[in-house]
C-alpha cells in the first residue's frame, strides 16, 4: 500500500503500529493464551499472550515514536515501507512459538533492518550494514541446524523440542539467537551497528529489533530449569560485560548501545519477568538515541566545554533516571520487579551491573547545560520525545506494589553509590576501551568461543 500510495506513506506507517497497539491492549485482557496450529504435523505453532503483548506494545510504540521523528523529514516511501516490514516481521517472531516460522520471522526482519541501515547510501552505512547481514546470516545458519535437529528428534519444530533434543541442538539454536540479540561476547557487532546508523534507526535497532530473538530465550527458559539456568548465566554474564564497557565509553552513541547489552542481560536475568523490563527498556533507550541525536557532539568530554539546551538535557535527565531506576518512573518497577525474581547466586552480580548503571547515565544527567534559544532540535523530536516519556510515567502502573520504603530506599542509594562514583573515580578516569575484539574478522571467532561455551554448558 505504500508503494502503490507514496503520498500516505507516513500515515500508513502510523496505523500499522496504532493497530499493533491495540492488539497488545487486547492481549492483555485475554483471560488465557490464544493458540493457533498451523501445520499439526511439523509442530508450526503460534502463540499469543501476555508475554507476547509487552513486546507487540513496545514494538508499536517503539515505531510510533520513529515515525513521528521523521514525519516532516524527507525520507522516502521506501523508507516507511522497510520500516513497517521491519515492525510486522518483529510481531510475527513474537507469536511464533516454533523454530522455523521465528526463522522466518528473524530473516525477513533482519533483510529489512539491514536496508533500514544502508539507507543514506553513503559508503560508511553500506559498509556497517554489509557487516551486520554478514553477522545476522552467520547466525541464522547455526540456528537453522540446530532447527533441524530438533525436528529430527521429535518430528515438530515447536519449542518444547528443545527438552530430549541432542545438545548441538540446544548450542546451534542459542548461538544464533544470543549473536541476533547480541548477548554477551557474541553482542560484540552491536555497538559500531547501532553508534554508526541514522539517529532514528538507532533507536528503533536498540529499541525493539534486538529483542525480536529475546522472546524465544525467555520461552525456552521455561521448558527445563537447566534452559532457564544457562539464560540467567548469560544474562549475568551480559549485565556486567555491558556495563563494564559502558562506564568507560567516551562516545555516547557507543556507551548507549553497550548500555542495551547491559540492559538486555537484566531481561534474561529474570526470564519469568522479562516482558515489563523489555518495555520500559525499549521506551527509555529510543528516547535516549533520538535525544543523543540532538546533542551538539557526541564525545563526552567535548559536551563538558559545550553546554546543551536545558529544553533538551531535561528529557535526558528523566530517561537517565528511568533506566537508573529511580521511582516515579517505570525503570523503577521494573528494576525491583527483576530483582526480585533473581534466584541467590545472582543477587551480588547484578546489583553491581545496577550501580555500574547509574554510574553510566551519570554522564548525562551532570552535563553541563544552559538556556539556548540557538540550539534546536529537528522537528518530530519533541512530540516522539515526550510520547516515550509519557510511557515511561504511564507504565509504573504495571507494577505500583514497588512503591514501598525498603524498594524507595535501596533504588535511592543504589543511584547514590552510582553518582560518588561517577564523581569521584570514573569522571577522572582517561582508559580507553580497545575495539579489536569488534573488528569484522574477530567476530566470527567470537561466535565461535560463543558456541564451544554453549557445548560445554549443554552437555551435561
Amino acid at each position: 500500500m505504500i508503494f502503490l500510495v507514496p503520498k500516505l506513506n507516513r500515515h500508513l506507517t502510523l496505523w500499522g503500529a496504532i493497530a499493533s497497539a491495540a492488539y497488545a491492549v487486547q492481549l492483555f485482557l485475554e483471560p488465557l493464551p490464544i493458540k493457533l496450529n498451523l501445520l499439526d504435523s511439523f509442530g508450526i505453532t503460534l502463540v499469543a499472550d501476555q508475554l507476547s503483548a509487552y513486546f507487540i506494545l513496545t514494538n508499536a510504540l517503539v515505531a510510533a515514536a520513529v515515525i513521528i521523528y521523521c514525519w516532516n523529514s524527507d525520507k522516502t516511501a521506501f523508507f516507511y515501507a522497510q520500516t513497517i516490514i521491519v515492525h510486522g516481521s518483529l510481531n510475527a517472531a513474537f507469536i511464533c512459538a516454533d523454530f522455523i516460522s521465528l526463522y522466518v520471522a528473524l530473516e525477513v526482519s533482519g533483510i529489512a533492518a539491514f536496508l533500514l541501515i544502508a539507507y543514506p547510501r553513503s559508503d560508511r552505512s553500506i559498509w556497517v550494514g554489509l557487516r551486520y547481514l554478514f553477522v545476522s546470516n552467520t547466525a541464522m545458519l547455526f540456528y537453522l541446524v540446530g532447527a533441524v535437529l530438533v525436528y529430527q528428534t521429535h518430528h515438530s519444530f515447536g519449542f518444547a523440542g528443545l527438552k530430549g533434543s541432542p545438545p548441538e541442538a540446544l548450542a546451534l539454536i542459542f548461538l544464533g539467537l544470543l549473536i541476533k540479540a547480541g548477548i554477551f561476547v557474541s553482542g560484540l557487532w552491536l555497538p559500531l551497528t547501532h553508534s554508526e546508523s541514522e539517529t532514528p534507526v538507532s533507536a528503533l535497532l536498540s529499541g525493539i529489533v534486538v529483542k525480536a530473538s529475546v522472546l524465544p530465550l525467555l520461552r525456552c527458559a521455561g521448558i527445563s530449569e537447566e534452559i532457564d539456568t544457562i539464560i540467567r548465566i548469560f544474562g549475568v554474564g551480559t549485565a556486567l560485560m555491558g556495563v563494564s564497557y559502558a562506564v568507560l565509553e567516551k562516545d555516547t552513541k557507543r556507551m548507549l548501545a553497550f548500555h542495551t547489552i547491559s540492559q538486555l542481560g537484566f531481561i534474561l536475568a529474570a526470564p519469568v519477568v522479562g516482558g515489563f523490563y523489555t518495555l520500559t527498556h525499549g521506551l527509555v533507550k529510543s528516547s535516549l538515541f533520538l535525544i543523543a541525536g540532538s546533542l551538539p557532539s557526541r564525545n563526552f568530554k567535548e559536551l563538558q566545554y559545550k553546554p546543551i539546551s536545558t529544553t533538551i538535557w531535561i528529557p535526558l535527565v528523566i530517561a537517565s533516571l528511568s533506566i537508573s531506576g529511580f521511582p516515579l518512573l517505570s525503570g523503577f518497577g521494573a528494576k525491583v520487579l527483576t530483582m526480585k525474581s533473581l534466584v541467590s547466586w545472582q543477587e551480588i552480580a547484578m546489583n553491581i551491573a545496577a550501580v555500574g548503571t547509574a554510574i553510566s547515565f551519570a554522564k548525562f544527567i551532570f552535563l553541563p547545560h544552559k538556556l539556548d534559544k540557538e540550539q534546536k532540535a529537528k522537528p518530530g523530536f519533541w512530540t516522539s520525545v515526550i510520547f516515550l516519556i509519557t510511557g515511561l510515567v504511564v507504565a509504573n502502573i504495571v507494577y505500583l506494589q514497588a512503591y514501598d520504603i525498603a524498594n524507595i530506599t535501596k533504588s535511592i542509594a543504589t543511584i547514590g553509590v552510582g553518582w560518588l562514583a561517577y564523581h569521584f573515580i570514573f569522571k577522572r578516569l582517561s582508559i580507553y576501551l580497545p575495539r579489536v575484539f569488534e573488528e569484522f574478522e574477530h567476530l566470527v571467532g567470537v561466535m565461535s568461543l560463543t558456541l564451544i561455551l554453549l557445548f560445554w554448558m549443554a552437555f551435561p
